[in-house]
């Protein structure tokens, strides 16, 4: 990827819904150049989709929390079919260290998280934590700053 892929990758992160006419005027493409740096990135997987960013409280989830478990071996395609019905929990990574999987819930109350956590612990010992403020929420992705020195890629 070059810099003007980077570039035309800033501005999607920050507007998807950004024009093709506005985003190579900000790259100072033409319209056909600039759309087929787009469906470049698309057929490649660097773009793979455009969504609206909800916030939670503002929908009706005020409750915010990470949840480490530490799943059997046994039990982990269980675990995973059940998460795939539990529409609170936002995003699952399988990840190193005391936990197999570190998950991010929602919920409409205490309580309501509870009854979550509730079915997780089924599948294993939970390790939770409240998110009490969010001080950098998820952001884009900027060039590597390895391949901004010099290297290419």
């Amino acid at each position: 990827m070059d810099e003007l892929d980077w570039k035309v990758l800033t501005l999607l992160q920050a507007n998807g819904r950004i024009s093709y006419t506005e985003l190579a005027r900000q790259v100072h493409l033409s319209v056909p150049a600039v759309t087929e740096r787009v469906k470049r990135l698309e057929s490649a997987g660097v773009i793979d989709g455009y969504t609206a960013r909800v916030n939670p409280a503002a929908a009706g989830y005020p409750v915010s929390a990470l949840i480490g478990i530490t799943v059997p071996q046994p039990a982990k395609a269980k675990f995973l079919k059940l998460l795939e019905t539990i529409p609170e929990v936002v995003e699952c990574h399988h990840v190193t260290g005391a936990d197999s999987y570190v998950m991010r819930l929602v919920a409409v109350s205490m309580a309501h998280l509870e009854q979550l956590i509730e079915r997780i612990n089924l599948y294993g010992e939970t390790r939770t934590s409240i998110v009490m403020s969010t001080p950098l929420p998820a952001r884009g992705l900027a060039r590597p700053v390895a391949a901004s020195k010099g290297s290419r890629g």
